[in-house]
């Protein structure tokens, strides 16, 4: 992704992971389905036999490496789903000669990919026919790293669930990691935000990562329509008539293409951390931040203790943007992993990224930003460090996927001008130099130029219409991916149900057992999920310093 950002990912749940980082109208689909477990003319659970569809090979096999161990995959069904690496005909962007891939599988030519595949079985003695398939967040994480998210919220009680690396991920081949935009992310912790140097040095680093990319795959067929097409193929390839949808954040701009695009055989959608495709990019960004911001301050204010010892927060916050904007404060702080001192350079723009991100461990905020306003802004800046100096931050994104979507499916609908419109009705007091660079997506614009990849065709950008029973899971202060999203998708989702859950960030399935029961729930009865749990959840008890 372009370096410095993280749209829309879900971060992992302890705060140095937390700041690691950095969506025509479908068929009417029934609820009925064939046995997951036994697949019309095979014999053995799913996954365990080898098929050709069309163009798509599965091909059961060992467990994909992972970035950290996974206990788990011990008793996972493992395998491979080889797809062609672009369907389409349309031209791409120049590439330099390279040697040929492998053939296409079932006898096609052309370059070809490989997906690797985990199915973890149901807890269930008797699972339900239906298994659940899940969309990773990201643009670019990988689904098989997301497996204990899964696991730890009961997701396979009564069905198995699915787990497929998205092309170019970590388990994929090829796989489009960037190492060095990571590194960058880290390093540009000690640079101005938005200045013209930190902008060349951004496309730079761009650059060597499209040159890394291009030595090996086709940089234009990295995106929705594909990906989409890809979990079509494997569900075919596995023999199962119907399945569930589960996707977070960015996997929820996934599945709702892969629902307008391959209606056929989903029997529900779950979609948690709302990006839709039709508004995605800066200026919903910008929205997301100020309405996350916003739940914070809110229940900060409806606390006493809060209130009485952080009144107004949220006036202190803004004039601190601005402030620092004009007069960036650089703290020097040590983290676990780096023997030398690192600064950080605490300006408007990074203090708006840590707050994105922060909203993960709200009790902390209020704390933080009373001290940073007495000048001490140790805690902001070692969080901010430890992210992204931490090991979980290095080399385990794919960046293809991210600049594939990006910049063939935002940029080419979404104007510069766009962006700093979104940023001036969400956050009226904030200087123009931070408008441009909505949180997660600074130098966007600039980094889609270099990537250079052909738009995608404007229905990329449609809204999905469909019949299929959906669940619209939002937090309430959720800063990455605006809370009302769910109820912008639902306008044109008839058979669905939304939900915020309160006093929660982005993903909340990862953090919230009441989220984990309705999800739970909609998958065994999608018409009438059990939300009975929302009513007995509190806000947090924030940090209150002596």
């Amino acid at each position: 992704m372009p370096p410095n950002t993280t749209p829309g990912r879900r971060p992992a749940r302890r705060f140095p992971a937390t700041l690691a980082g950095a969506t025509a109208g479908a068929l009417v689909v029934g609820l009925a389905a064939l046995p997951a477990h036994a697949a019309s003319g095979t014999e053995g659970p799913t996954g365990t036999v080898a098929r050709t569809v069309g163009d798509a090979h599965y091909e059961p096999g060992p467990c994909p490496r992972t970035a950290d161990p996974i206990p788990d995959l011990a008793r996972a069904r493992c395998g491979t789903l080889t797809v062609p690496e672009k369907r389409s005909g349309s031209k791409g962007p120049k590439k330099p000669d390279r040697p040929e891939g492998p053939r296409g599988a079932g006898g096609h030519g052309g370059r070809t990919i490989k997906l690797a595949v985990a199915i973890m079985p149901a807890e269930s003695s008797t699972p339900a026919p239906d298994p659940i398939v899940w969309l990773a967040g990201g643009p670019g994480d990988d689904a098989v790293s997301e497996i204990p998210m899964a696991l730890a919220g009961n997701l396979n009680r009564d069905r198995d669930v699915i787990f497929m690396s998205q092309r170019s991920t970590y388990s994929a081949e090829p796989e489009l990691t960037c190492p060095n935009i990571d590194l960058f992310n880290a390093r540009a912790l000690s640079l101005v935000s938005n200045a013209q140097s930190t902008r060349r040095l951004h496309v730079e680093a761009t650059r060597e990562c499209r040159d890394r990319v291009d030595a090996k795959a086709d940089r234009s067929a990295y995106n929705d329509i594909e990906s989409s097409a890809d979990y079509d193929a494997l569900r075919r390839t596995l023999g199962v008539k119907k399945w569930n949808v589960f996707g977070i954040s960015y996997g929820t701009h996934l599945a709702l293409n892969y629902m307008r695009l391959h209606p056929k055989g989903i029997r529900s959608v779950g979609i948690d951390g709302i990006l839709p495709p039709s508004i995605a990019g800066g200026a919903n960004t910008w929205k997301a931040a100020r309405e996350g911001f916003d739940g914070i301050f809110k229940a900060c204010a409806e606390q006493p203790a809060c209130n009485t010892r952080y009144p107004n927060l949220k006036a202190t916050f803004l004039r601190l943007v601005s402030e620092l904007e004009a007069n960036p404060l650089t703290v020097t702080v040590t983290v676990p992993v780096r023997p030398e001192p690192v600064d950080v350079v605490l300006d408007g723009s990074q203090l708006v990224t840590w707050l994105t991100f922060a909203s993960h461990l709200a009790e902390g905020v209020p704390r933080s930003i009373d001290e940073l306003a007495h000048g001490n802004g140790q805690r902001i800046a070692e969080q901010l460090a430890g992210g992204k100096y931490s090991p979980a931050a290095i080399g385990r994104v794919s960046h293809g996927l991210v600049y594939g979507v990006f910049c063939s499916q935002w940029t080419p609908y979404e104007s510069r001008a766009d962006i700093i419109r979104g940023g001036r009705r969400a956050f009226p007091t904030f200087p123009e130099s931070m408008l441009p660079n909505a949180p997660q997506l600074a130098w966007l614009h600039d980094d889609c130029r270099a990537w250079d990849v052909p738009p995608a065709p404007p229905s990329v950008r449609d809204v999905t219409r469909s019949d299929i029973p959906t669940l619209a899971l939002s937090g309430g202060f959720d800063a990455q991916t605006a809370p009302s999203n769910g109820a912008y998708v639902a306008r044109t989702l008839p058979r669905s149900t939304v939900v915020t859950v309160p006093y929660v960030a982005h993903v909340v399935f990862a953090d919230s057992k009441c989220a984990q029961t309705i999800t739970t729930s909609f998958f065994e009865r999608p018409d009438a999920p059990d939300t009975g749990c929302l009513a007995g959840l509190q806000p947090p008890q924030f940090e209150i310093a002596p």
